[in-house]
């Protein structure tokens, strides 16, 4: 990639508005060349790019939505077909997956970030990292954190996700100091070293990074499956936040104080529920722009992620801003029984209870049309007191209200939260109209 600045997060603060400035005038002049889509939303609404010339006009601009890209999917392609030499599709957590391709420049923009990433979170050449996340099923993130990895100079063990007797066996064959996967993940393997007399906290393992789960609350302590891991496994823990659309990944630094952003790739705006920005702090929807894009660049999109943006110097010595870990998607919000949830709530009750194998929250229409939240856990046999009552004192205690809870096997819940097209883990079932 062309015009990276490698320290860009360490210049002023002034700095680096006025670089993501020229960026975000390059990414327009960019959409209005080789867009359809964005050349027809300018035409439509009566906007002169000329105009926009700061992250600050960006407001002036309409959003991007999921169902533009389901819809228009081939409308945000900006070059020939023949220039794409990967493709790769969205999660579908909101709904059908999207299709992006991606350029051997998106590749190198792609290992580019996860270098920086990695970086943030310590990594160095000589660090052996273990993925314990698919490469295959059209997965993005798997391939970014490979060329990432690669890019950066350490060594990578390509085991994939699941399997914990493999997992155990690569750590106890090439030594690695690094996990990434799924944070959940790390209480299966714990519980598997324990059943089978391996001395996890004496293994090689110093370091590991999550994705897709968070392992901090809102205040950057340890929420609930962050201190269930760490009470078990004295290891250094590394939240991450990324998506497909973004084609970037915010990480944390040592310190844990939020996710840091690559200013070169990324623009990140917090809006409200007016559609407007928010003050620096308060929680509202991520929305992004991507800087660099090739392939299917976008402006302004909405995510669905609610947090909030740190402005301050991080104590590492960046000045980029930096995201809170996720409240919880906006379309994802719950309301029980009269209280605003968010799903990682009901997640943090059940990740620390202690004989909650493995659960799927799922929420549903009631018949007066309200939401009814159903929490299907997966208990071990042998539990001899009423574990319906105990789980509804724990969520009572946590969120207030309490769920509808069904206890089943472990085998059976497995089965939902591993459907066989999927590549993560589903732990949440919106069947709402």
């Amino acid at each position: 990639m062309k015009g990276i600045i490698d320290d860009i997060e360490f210049e002023s603060v002034e700095t680096i508005k006025e670089f993501q400035n020229r960026k975000l005038q390059d990414a327009l002049r960019y959409l209005d060349t080789r867009s359809v889509f964005y050349r027809k939303m300018f035409k439509e609404n009566g906007i002169n790019i000329q105009q926009i010339t700061t992250v600050e006009d960006l407001v002036n601009l309409p959003f991007t939505e999921k169902k533009d890209l389901q819809l228009y999917n081939q409308e945000f392609l900006c070059v020939a077909p023949e220039k794409i030499v990967d493709y790769v599709t969205t999660s579908g957590t909101l709904g059908d997956p999207v299709t992006f391709g991606c350029t051997d420049s998106d590749l190198e923009r792609l290992a580019y970030n996860e270098m920086k990433s990695f970086s943030c979170a310590g990594i160095k050449p000589g660090n052996i990292v273990q993925l314990m996340t698919t490469l295959d099923k059209r997965f993005m993130a798997g391939l970014a954190y490979f060329l990432g990895i690669r890019k950066l100079g350490a060594s990578v063990i390509r085991v994939g996700n699941g399997m914990p007797e493999l997992q155990w066996d690569t750590i106890n064959r090439l030594k690695p100091d690094t996990i990434m996967c799924v944070p959940s993940f790390i209480l299966r393997l714990i519980e598997y070293a324990e059943k089978n007399g391996i001395d996890y906290n004496n293994s090689s393992i110093r370091r590991i990074i999550g994705i897709g789960e968070g392992l901090r609350d809102q205040n950057f302590n340890l929420n609930l499956l962050g201190k269930r891991i760490k009470e078990k496994w004295d290891v250094d823990l590394f939240a991450t936040y990324s998506s497909t659309e973004m084609g970037a990944t915010f990480s944390e630094c040592p310190y844990g104080c939020g996710g840091h952003v690559h200013p070169e790739l990324i623009i990140v705006e917090i809006i409200g529920e007016d559609n407007l920005p928010v003050k620096d702090g308060e929680a509202g929807e991520v929305v992004i722009t991507t800087l660099g894009v090739e392939g299917m660049p976008l402006l302004r999109f909405k995510t669905g992620d609610i947090s909030s943006k740190i402005v301050e110097q991080c104590r590492c010595g960046r000045n980029s801003y930096r995201l809170t870990p996720l409240v919880g998607r906006k379309n994802n919000m719950i309301k029980l029984k009269g209280t605003t949830i968010y799903p990682p709530a009901i997640n943090d009750v059940l990740d620390n209870t202690p004989y909650a194998v493995n659960y799927v929250v799922i929420v549903q229409n009631s018949y007066a049309g309200t939401d009814e939240v159903i929490v299907k856990v997966g208990v071990a046999s042998g539990q001899t007191f009423d574990l319906v009552k105990d789980l509804k004192d724990r969520f009572r205690s946590r969120i207030r209200v309490a769920p509808i809870v069904e206890i089943l096997s472990p085998d059976d819940v497995a089965i939902i939260n591993n459907p066989a097209n999927n590549r993560k883990p589903i732990k949440f079932i919106d069947r709402r109209n």
